[in-house]
């Protein structure tokens, strides 16, 4: 291309990639304005994502370029699963099939596929006085492994092989007693249009193995675990129900040494770090479920209504193999102190030293709900975020940080969702805070020298590496955690508060999908990289060394930095006189 010289996105009938060999290309928006230019060795595609703003390709000097066309390109993708990121499409979870391909990415493949497609059969359903033995004979001839119980057209509850098993032989049941007296009454449902990913993890969350399919008040079908096994991800289902199956700390500890496996088999499938991240947290959450039910056995039932919190990376539903634990108890206003104490201490050193056991270390802050200022009464918890977020301190930025990101996962989730939305009230719109929340977020800077190369560590135990998680991956999470301050932004998960960040304005729809597919790669990057000490029989870290790596993926890296950098100084901009 000569100088001046112009690509017209429009134009262009097919996919295209383009490899700049030498010079320079300045993309353009439909105004002509300048929005990236690429230096040699860089790459662009076209057509761009639905949405996005480039319109023109611009020679800003002379340059060669490489041009590799849609059949070239697929093969490359195939083969090279990381060029994905930089391909039409981006990376975001509602296009990855198509850029990751089915093959790539099961868990993917569960989020884009709706239940509807994976109902195998009608539901066989049967009134609540039928008895229990031609139940039995009906699930026999059909030969289904769980029966839905109808009155009136409506959902009343779920039988199981299970059920008869437990509840009939097991118990030495009357086999003449209507069905409904096994019955799982009012049982958990999925919508027929939601993704099966939901299932997926509504099934790991909550121990069970069938669930009822309903199109609005109709019942559209039954979907088990079975239904997913061509999936590999549907291991964690397994996994979960393992968890459940355990009486002891020890037996818990035993069915954790299996979730870096888990991980290792979702990296092997290129699954993406969104999917990854939902799929190894589910464990997590079924952990600690059952280290409560099993402290809840061994102390006595809580004499008042709590819920347990996750905070942190299990809160936003993106851990990985290496994880310590995050988390606190939000108890009932009726709680007393001399009263219940001692119970509530307990419970949580209990379900605290469970959760180290099984390789969850305990946090160096101790934010835990074993310390006992994070273990407090719902009115306590309001004091502390309105102190937070009015006297916007060092220590109470931090706070604010990490308890910010909060997921109810066991007890009464009602005390969590009232305090969250009184904390977006003091937060949406609140200048000075969020100015300082920004300083805040901008001590954690991606790795990048004076000439945009990337640095690494100099000195000490990591030196000549870099930090994926510090460096990389948190810089990210603490943008999207304003923009949801700043909304008033219900969201926790860091691609979903990007998303809505840029549905309500708070940040433009490129910059949005820029971040989220940043976002993607350093994490999955991360999670390649601990898979690969995983298989050495090494323990998994956040430091990555770049000699491990391509030069493509330097050059990857070295963008994702690039776009945090940026987006990080535009939000400084925006919020630094608030400061003064």
């Amino acid at each position: 291309m000569q100088p001046g010289e112009e690509l017209v996105v429009a134009h262009l009938p097919h996919e295209r990639l383009y490899w700049i060999v030498t010079g320079t290309v300045t993309l353009l928006n439909e105004e002509r304005q300048s929005v990236v230019t690429l230096q040699p060795g860089e790459l662009f595609a076209f057509p761009l994502a639905p949405g996005d703003s480039v319109a023109y390709a611009h020679a800003a000097t002379a340059c060669e370029l490489v041009i590799l066309e849609g059949g070239t390109v697929d093969s490359l993708r195939d083969e090279m699963p990381a060029l994905a990121y930089l391909l039409p499409g981006g990376v975001t979870v509602a296009q990855a099939p198509r850029t990751l391909g089915s093959s790539a990415d099961p868990a993917l493949n569960l989020m884009t596929t709706p239940v509807r497609s994976i109902i195998k059969r009608a539901p066989i359903t049967l009134r609540p006085e039928t008895s229990i033995r031609e139940a039995a004979q009906i699930m026999s001839e059909q030969r289904v492994s769980s029966v839905l119980i109808v009155e009136q057209d409506h959902l009343f509850g779920l039988v199981t092989d299970r059920d008869l098993r437990n509840r009939v032989i097991a118990a030495g049941l009357d086999t003449a007693r209507p069905v409904a007296d096994i019955a799982t009454l009012a049982p958990m449902t999925i919508d027929v249009q939601s993704p099966a990913f939901d299932a997926l993890l509504l099934m790991a969350r909550h121990n069970i193995h069938h669930v009822p399919v309903l199109d609005g008040q109709r019942i559209a079908g039954m979907i088990t675990a079975t239904d997913l096994t061509e999936q590999h991800s549907t291991s964690a289902v397994y996994l979960a129900g393992d968890i459940y199956k355990q009486s002891t700390v020890e037996g818990l500890q035993a069915a954790s040494t299996k979730i870096p496996r888990l991980q290792q088999s979702l990296a092997s499938a290129q699954a993406s770090a969104y999917s990854t991240g939902h799929i190894v947290t589910a464990i997590t959450d079924a952990i600690t479920s059952r280290l409560l039910q099993l402290g809840e056995a061994k102390l006595g039932p809580a004499p008042v209504d709590y819920v347990w919190v996750a905070a942190g990376s299990q809160a936003r539903n993106e851990q990985t193999a290496k994880s310590d634990q995050d988390n606190c108890m939000v108890l009932d206003d009726s709680y007393d102190e001399a009263q219940h104490g001692p119970y509530f201490k307990a419970l949580a050193q209990f379900v605290c030293d469970g959760l180290d056991a099984c390789g969850y270390i305990y946090c160096p802050g101790e934010m835990m709900a074993m310390t006992d200022t994070w273990r407090q009464p719902r009115q306590r918890w309001a004091e502390y975020f309105a102190r937070w977020t009015g006297q916007p301190d060092p220590k109470s930025l931090m706070l604010t940080c990490v308890f910010f990101d909060l997921r109810a996962i066991h007890g009464k989730a009602g005390l969590l969702e009232g305090l969250r939305r009184d904390v977006l009230q003091h937060t949406k719109g609140n200048t000075i805070f969020l100015a300082y929340m920004v300083g805040n977020a901008l001590q954690h800077q991606p790795p990048l020298g004076m000439f945009k190369g990337i640095a690494p560590i100099r000195s000490g135990e990591h030196k000549g590496t870099i930090d994926l998680k510090h460096t990389g991956v948190v810089p990210i999470v603490d943008l999207a955690r304003v923009y949801a301050l700043a909304g008033g932004d219900d969201a926790v998960n860091t691609h979903d508060r990007l998303l809505s960040a840029a549905a309500g304005g708070s940040i433009s729809e490129q910059s949005a999908r820029d971040l989220r597919d940043a976002l993607e790669f350093l994490a999955f990057t991360r999670i390649q990289h601990q898979a690969r000490q995983i298989a050495a029989g090494e323990a998994p870290d956040n430091h990555l060394r770049l000699e491990d790596i391509s030069n493509f993926e330097r050059t990857q890296l070295k963008d994702a930095f690039t776009v945090v950098q940026s987006l990080q100084s535009v939000l400084g901009q925006r919020y630094q006189a608030g400061r003064f």
